[in-house]
């Protein structure tokens, strides 16, 4: 394997990973707003929900967008 294989490789598991923490806040934010007892616990549960999914959406687009590799000339 050669190292730029070794770091596509990589850079995948770190674009996997971040999704995958996204989705594991997501749905602690889902499960928190659902079993609320307190509109304060509601509102927090829905806070993380929705930074779950912003992650989701921005973080990894990013990253690859970073990553890129530049256009040859």
């Amino acid at each position: 394997m050669t190292e730029s294989d070794k770091l596509a490789r990589n850079r995948y598991f770190m674009l996997a990973g971040v999704n995958i923490v996204a989705v594991v806040g997501a749905v602690f934010g889902l499960i928190l707003a659902g079993r609320a007892t307190s509109w304060e616990l509601t509102v927090l549960g829905g806070a993380i929900l929705l930074s779950g999914l912003y992650v989701m959406a921005v973080v990894p687009r990013a990253m690859a967008r970073r990553w890129r590799t530049p256009p040859a000339q």
